[in-house]
């Protein structure tokens, strides 16, 4: 069976292309692009996810130990555990409105 030629048998260009020549688009004929830049509204969304999924954990172990930090604030122990993850869910959510508002704007 391996010397079978009744398959398909992927076969690329025959000529590699060289750094120093622009890819194209084999279907248009235009310059293939890398893609859209990250930007910054890029990196604000993954700090806002570093903190979200770093910094509100880890708040969230300490929070038995900042008791009274939070009863100076008028919460409770409970409702800091309800609290504390709905802000950066709330601040993701209202990012990645803006991040799409801006990427359709450009």
């Amino acid at each position: 069976m391996a010397d079978d030629e009744s398959g398909y048998v992927h076969r690329p260009d025959t000529e590699p292309q060289s750094a120093d020549v622009p890819s194209t688009d084999s279907e248009t004929g235009t310059e293939a692009t890398d893609g859209p830049e990250f930007g910054t509204s890029g990196w604000i969304l993954v700090g806002m996810i570093g903190v979200a999924f770093l910094f509100v954990p880890g708040a969230i172990l300490l929070l038995p130990a900042a008791q009274g930090v939070i009863s100076s604030f008028g919460l409770t122990l409970r409702d800091a555990y309800l609290v504390l993850p709905l802000v950066p869910a709330f601040v993701l959510g209202a990012l990645a409105v803006w991040s799409a508002v801006r990427s359709q704007s450009e």
